[in-house]
């Protein structure tokens, strides 16, 4: 466990450096969520039906998801990718360590690192704005539960995705991919509740309700705190899930894989 740790800590480290890029993510993540929010806003004043989330809630999810953004998996892992074209992957191959548990400690730190740097100045300026509300104790502790959870599962997406450029070496088609699929699954876009009553059934049983969705709803008080058990329960069964596939999948790669080159 220690070189993981050591590991995650490292990558955790450079990422940390990079306060002028979040300066920049941050005030472009302001702009957009002022953007969603008026539309929202706009959309339930002219509403001639009610909504399963009040405004209040819908505008508390939208700058979570502002502040929040970079915990999903939004690509593969550049240097990952980087390591694949070129045959360097055989350095990582040579490691004593186990590569899965390696490229799943970069992922978290890939997850938490950036997200750390810009989640604290835009909750604390949502909440000065009064457009973020906080419920009560119960439910911020609920959320930042299933918050760890949800970076878990981020990662074990991530890492699963990026193992495909074993098979694909470009990755530009599944950066754009996996970059519209837990855009619009995960309720960064449109809070889940929001979507029809039919499509319901599916986003709940799909994974990526658990990067974003739930959390927020948990904070939001629009899933009771007393259901968290249950939440949770899916998004680390998913996490495993997601985690098993991902090793079968590096493990068939890495015995059928050729390195050319000196």
């Amino acid at each position: 466990m220690r070189p993981y740790l050591a590991i995650l800590s490292a990558r955790a480290r450079v990422l940390l450096q990079y306060r002028a890029a979040a300066a920049a993510g941050f005030a472009c993540q302001w702009f957009w969520g002022l953007i969603r929010m008026m539309i929202f806003q706009a959309f339930y004043q002219n509403a001639g039906a009610s909504a399963p989330m009040n405004i209040q809630q819908v505008v508390s999810y939208v700058w979570l998801g502002q502040a929040l953004l970079l915990l999903i998996p939004l690509r593969v892992d550049g240097d990952m990718a980087e390591k694949i074209r070129s045959g360097n992957i055989a350095y990582e191959l040579l490691r004593p360590i186990d590569l899965y548990a390696h490229w799943y400690a970069r992922a978290v730190a890939d997850r938490i690192a950036p997200a750390a740097l810009r989640a604290a100045p835009m909750l604390a300026v949502a909440t000065l704005a009064g457009w973020l509300k906080w419920t009560s104790p119960a439910a911020t502790a609920a959320c930042a539960v299933a918050l760890v959870a949800a970076t878990l599962l981020s990662a074990a997406v991530s890492v699963l995705v990026s193992i495909t450029m074993f098979q694909t070496v470009s990755g530009v088609g599944i950066n754009s991919a996996i970059l519209a699929v837990t855009f619009l699954l995960s309720g960064i876009i449109i809070p889940l509740p929001l979507f029809p009553d039919w499509l319901q059934p599916v986003l709940n049983w799909l994974p990526f309700r658990g990067l974003m969705d739930v959390p927020f709803r948990l904070f939001t008080g629009h899933i009771p705190v007393s259901q968290l058990p249950g939440q949770l329960a899916g998004q680390l069964a998913w996490t495993l899930a997601i985690g098993l596939a991902g090793r079968w999948l590096l493990g068939r790669s890495v015995r059928k894989l050729v390195i050319q080159g000196g």
